[in-house]
């Protein structure tokens, strides 16, 4: 099958990243590279032509025109006009296929002649904005998808895309929508408000098929996605010795959406591991150090979850044994990527845009292409080995190996939730509060592990009890809470 090429716009170094990671992603994801090459300027090599003619035949020998708008105009011809916009108007004049993608929304820091670059486009196509290289890549890749669809040459959406059997609307939640806009906007400055519309929302995070919700938006914000898919569940075991052997000492299958399930599954770990716990001399709290780097489990976890085979019928596992803790998700690792590419800067190519991009804009993945770099720079400030990746059949593994029991001392016993909440609240606190001390980032997770809990055992109660949803709201603890601080 021969692949066609995008044109990406020839712009300034202001979109030098995007435009690479671009490149890297259509090339990269196993779907798009058997139908795209992507061209960009840069990589021609040196010849005996003049650039606006060699890039406005690049524009002609294309089957797609992609263009990423930025601020800057870039350079000007006799005319007064820049190779953006010469290239934009060749690919009008030709016909093709045109998608537009504009950084940012601060028209003011735009120049002018940029600024009226984007509104023209505007009125002949429908554009698309983002605010850094994930949103990019997502929207880029709903455009394409829909391309090959519309050609007839993709008969079948990938599985992130394409309509979840069954599901409609009904079966997604607002409330786990807007608790994801309110994160968004708070976590990335993201365009949409809570409140804003199920439809409007998932249109523009490219979540639907037709009419239909997508299997990624089921995962992202269904009420029940276990009811449709069942293995996306995940799988945490407690082994008290270096191998798998039963009985089991401790084993829970939890369910929910994406971001439920890497809370929940991070909780597991964390409430399971040694944690060296100081003195209160420099506060009401006492610090806690965990043996293994928090931010180090949560990226492992994160990446099984978003990186997942979701077609496979097995679920994600984590199992912590006494001398490592093991993550393990069905899938492959997409070329050009490998085990020893992960330890080097490399692009993002995740096996799941769709999901991808809503744990970014909530802060579960930062910067793209950097999570596998973060977690072993977490592990040597920690002075830990670095991680172990391995791919055995088809299932990716990430290992992460704590650390001896003599370099654990001060080993505090498990606790549960509810006495985790009630050792870190002082004074008065707003629910939002708690929950950032806490370092949890979905919301109904914590409603139901920890703060119902705390307020049923008694150990915490609400400043307005009468009023349990006001904004003014406030928890502290009780007598029981107190002596629950008092315990080591």
């Amino acid at each position: 099958m021969s692949t066609a090429s995008v044109f990406v716009s020839r712009v300034q170094k202001e979109l030098a990243e995007e435009r690479r990671a671009v490149k890297a992603f259509v090339e990269g994801d196993p779907l798009l590279r058997r139908f795209f090459t992507v061209f960009l300027f840069e990589d021609l090599p040196a010849a005996d032509a003049r650039a606006d003619a060699v890039y406005l035949d690049e524009v002609d020998r294309a089957e797609l025109y992609v263009g990423v708008f930025g601020n800057e105009y870039g350079f000007e011809d006799a005319q007064g006009l820049s190779p953006t916009e010469r290239e934009f108007d060749r690919a009008t004049v030709r016909a093709k296929p045109r998608f537009i993608f504009v950084k940012g929304a601060d028209e003011h820091s735009r120049h002018p002649k940029m600024a009226a670059l984007v509104r023209r486009a505007g009125e002949q196509l429908i554009r698309r904005r983002f605010a850094g290289a994930p949103e990019l890549t997502s929207a880029l890749y709903a455009s394409l998808v829909e391309h090959l669809e519309r050609t007839g040459r993709l008969r079948t959406k990938p599985f992130d895309a394409a309509a979840c059997p069954e599901a409609t609307l009904a079966d997604l939640s607002a409330e786990k929508l807007n608790r994801f806009l309110a994160r968004a906007q708070a976590e990335r400055g993201y365009a949409l408000p809570p409140g804003t519309a199920m439809e409007t929302a998932l249109a523009h995070l490219n979540l639907l098929d037709g009419l239909a919700p997508s299997h990624a938006a089921v995962l992202l914000f269904g009420q029940n996605p276990q009811r449709f898919l069942l293995s996306s569940e995940i799988k945490c075991l407690h082994f008290h010795g270096t191998e798998v052997r039963k009985p089991i000492p401790s084993y829970q299958v939890y369910k929910g959406t994406v971001f439920e399930l890497v809370d929940q599954a991070l909780d597991f770990v964390m409430a399971k591991i040694a944690r060296r716990v100081g003195t209160r001399a420099a506060g009401p709290s006492a610090p806690v150090e965990y043996e293994l780097p928090r931010e180090a489990v949560a990226e492992a976890i994160v990446n099984a979850v978003a990186h997942r085979d979701y077609v496979s019928n097995a679920s994600v596992q984590v199992m912590l044994f006494s001398d490592r803790l093991e993550v393990w998700n069905p899938g492959e690792l997409p070329p050009p990527l490998t085990v020893e590419r992960l330890r080097r800067p490399h692009p993002s190519i995740p096996h799941n845009p769709l999901i991808a991009e809503p744990l970014f804009l909530a802060g579960y993945i930062e910067k793209a292409g950097t999570g596998t770099l973060d977690m072993i720079a977490r592990l040597r400030e920690a002075g830990l080995p670095e991680p172990e990746f391995r791919q055995d059949g088809g299932t990716f593994v990430q290992a992460l190996r704590r650390p001896t029991v003599a370099a654990t001392p001060e080993v505090a016993p498990e606790v549960t939730p509810e006495v985790r909440l009630a050792r870190i609240l002082v004074g008065e606190m707003t629910r939002q509060q708690l929950q950032e001390a806490l370092r949890l980032k979905d919301d109904e997770h914590f409603r139901k592990a920890y703060l119902q809990p705390a307020l049923e055992a008694g150990l915490i109660e609400m400043t307005i009890p009468d009023k349990p949803r006001s904004s003014k709201q406030r928890y502290r603890l009780t007598p029981e809470g107190m002596e629950a601080r008092k315990e080591p």
